[in-house]
């Protein structure tokens, strides 16, 4: 693209100069009273090769000819004449030099061939006109004529060799760098690989340290594995992206999840502790589409992960909503924060190559700065874009835009038809030291309450509150920890006595003995607010993540088969979590003849195996269950998670993908997908 644009301004210039030579003819040819029918065709010709550089057609050739042809005619027209004797090398000279810049060698040959051509017939001309005086002046103007043509000529060819030759340099250079770059990237890629089995067994036997009472250390070991992890998916994140090479893996997926996500990636950063996040969720985002939801977890990751690095105080605002398109809905994802802001040329930058506000090695910032590329890369590849608004002081916005398919439009928060009375919405404005956060929970409540369609009211004061309720038909009253502490006992009181209190508050927050108010965990976000309307008092199970049901998987028999010991020990350790039964294989060729005597519900292969790898020991399973009227169900437990890896595997044979280290919810769906396959197969060998 930068190639025609340069080849464009190219021509645009060559013409000018053209059109501008061509003028002066036009003048020249009706002064001295030339041929009259000349002029206009000048004009016509003019007229044409602009058209031809503005519509871009025909082909660029076929264009460069037509300029040349019809400059070389011109040229030849002045050049006849007579009293055009000692002009011809000026007029030559120009073309000369302005074709000089097509880098046509070919070209200035010709009107080279052309000039001495023209300086021959008009010596003929001379010698035959009795009025023209050919003495030794006129012999040596024309020799001077002559060297200066050809003078030009020749600076003109040295002036094309010398650009031809840097323009190799440089693609020699940019061909280097490319291959140094595809070298880091595949090198980069390989260190990613390599890391995942040593970080899958450090996650794991943290697990398994806490559940012998070692907390404190295991724990920090966990963060530890955790952070690295999240540190090699972001190398291989940004590489395939770099090289434009990311692979879509579209699934189904409940909107609702995504929000899960967020809640729990916040509660799990020890770097928050007094930021404070409000999650505000669109009640008509459908409830199931179709989309690569991996992805889209990510950019949430790197959104809020970013959000949090360069916030000290106030808090992060999510907004997540849609717009409907023929092709299902628009996603939209929309964190703001209150932190330091970018200037314009920052903003700007941010989206190229590794970024990172503060690059001096004592910054208090972690992550490796690729953040932002990795969002950029992931929402181009979906066919989506992203759009930054902030100001040095006053904080970021953050827009992710990207197309998805709808698989069931119903809205993904609806107000039970059993619905009535009026909502209190009671926060102290003064308690907030970043008036921002305050203007984030009032935006949360008004778009909740607008979207479902109940009657908000707010207010600051317990006298308000008071007010209010003797007014008007109030069932439920959301409010702050502060505002409860402040007057526990009155609100204790209207919990008991019909009215649902409802507090957002922290994980370690208890209410006063024999209160009937709700507690609803920090972050606040629509999912709790909307079960307290359609429960009431009853209302349990108010925290997304705890509500998510898990997987049934008591008495699975699973064989799991890696030839690292220390990834069979910390896949058993998970497994036996879920009371699945567990054997283990070494290699592909022990796991042929264990499934063989004893036939698995499922197998966990790995891939990358000595003697036999883990896609041929699958189908080898898979035909020996075949032959003997049965289904194997195989799933890929790897550390291969290129992009496209999940396709190649399931293209392959293999019922399921859970890359290394595992992450728990991608196992859990994993296995909740496949549970019904297990339950059938299991029932077959009853009968």
């Amino acid at each position: 693209m930068d190639g025609e644009m340069k080849q464009g301004k190219n021509d645009q210039f060559i013409l000018t100069l053209i059109s501008l030579s061509c003028v002066g003819l036009t003048i020249e040819s009706i002064m001295m009273g030339w041929e009259f029918w000349v002029p206009p065709l000048i004009i016509i010709g003019t007229i044409a090769i602009w058209v031809m550089h503005i519509t871009g057609r025909p082909e660029t050739n076929i264009r460069e000819a037509a300029y040349f042809l019809y400059a070389f005619l011109a040229v030849f027209f002045h050049g006849v004449h007579e009293s055009s004797f000692f002009d011809i090398v000026v007029v030559v000279g120009l073309a000369i030099v302005a074709y000089s810049f097509m880098d046509r060698i070919m070209f200035i040959n010709l009107f080279l061939l052309e000039f001495l051509v023209l300086i021959v017939i008009q010596i003929y001309f001379s010698i035959h006109n009795p009025d023209f005086q050919f003495d030794a002046l006129t012999v040596s103007r024309i020799i001077l004529h002559v060297l200066v043509a050809i003078s030009i000529y020749l600076s003109c060819v040295r002036s094309i060799n010398l650009r031809k030759e840097a323009t190799l340099l440089i693609e020699e250079k940019e061909l280097q760098i490319e291959a140094n770059n595809n070298d880091m990237d595949d090198f980069l890629s390989n260190i990613s690989h390599e890391l995942r089995t040593p970080v899958n067994v450090v996650s794991g036997m943290s697990d398994r340290l806490k559940k012998r009472g070692i907390t404190d250390e295991a724990t920090v070991i966990k963060e530890a594995g955790l952070r690295l992890a999240g540190q090699i998916d972001d190398i291989q994140d940004y590489t395939e992206t770099r090289r434009d090479d990311i692979f879509l893996e579209e699934e189904d997926y409940m909107s609702t999840s995504i929000i899960n996500d967020v809640v729990t990636g916040f509660r799990t950063n020890k770097t928050n502790n007094d930021l404070e996040l409000v999650v505000d969720i669109a009640e008509d985002v459908p409830v199931m589409m179709r989309g690569d939801v991996k992805k889209l977890h990510k950019i949430f990751r790197h959104l809020l992960s970013n959000a949090v690095k360069f916030t000290k105080s106030g808090g992060i605002f999510v907004r997540m909503y849609s717009q409907k398109k023929e092709y299902g809905v628009n996603l939209c994802i929309e964190v703001t924060d209150t932190g330091t802001g970018m200037d314009r040329k920052t903003a700007n930058h941010a989206s190229k190559g590794m970024y990172q506000a503060n690059k001096e090695r004592n910054r208090s910032s972690g992550g490796v700065g690729l953040g932002l590329s990795i969002v950029y890369g992931f929402a181009h590849s979906m066919g989506g874009f992203v759009r930054i608004e902030s100001s040095r002081g006053n904080g970021t916005t953050i827009r992710v835009t990207v197309p998805q398919k709808v698989i069931d439009p119903a809205p993904c928060l609806q107000l039970s038809d059993t619905f009535e009375g009026d909502v209190l919405f009671h926060v102290r404005s003064d308690k907030y030291k970043v008036p921002k956060l305050r203007d984030f929970y009032r935006i949360m409540a008004t778009n909740l309450a607008s979207g479902i369609g109940v009657r908000l009211y707010s207010a600051e004061t317990v006298k308000e509150v008071r007010h209010l309720i003797e007014t008007l038909n109030v069932k439920y009253i959301f409010m702050g920890e502060e505002e409860y502490e402040a007057s526990s006992g009155y609100f204790d009181e209207l919990s008991r006595g019909g009215i649902v209190v409802a507090i957002s508050a922290s994980s370690d927050f208890k209410a006063q003995p024999g209160s009937r108010v709700l507690v609803m965990p920090k972050p606040l976000y629509a999912y709790p607010v909307i079960k307290v309307l359609n429960e009431g008092s009853e209302a349990k199970g108010l925290d997304l993540a705890e509500h998510m049901e898990k997987p049934e998987l008591e008495g699975i028999r699973a064989l799991v088969v890696d030839d690292e010991p220390m990834n069979l020990v910390v896949a058993t350790g998970l497994l036996d979590d879920y009371g699945i039964v567990t054997d283990t294989a070494q290699s592909g060729s022990e796991a042929i003849l264990k499934y063989i005597s004893d036939n698995y519900d499922i197998v966990f292969m790995d891939h990358m195996m000595p003697e036999m790898d883990g896609v041929e020991a699958m189908k080898q399973i898979k035909k020996r269950a075949d032959d003997s009227g049965g289904k194997a169900i195989v799933v890929a437990l790897t550390a291969n998670v290129v992009s496209g890896a999940r396709e190649m595997f399931i293209r392959e044979g293999f019922d399921g993908f859970i890359g290394k280290p595992i992450n728990i919810n991608e196992f859990e769906r994993t296995m909740t997908r496949l549970l019904p396959r297990i339950r059938a197969g299991r029932r077959g060998e009853n009968i």
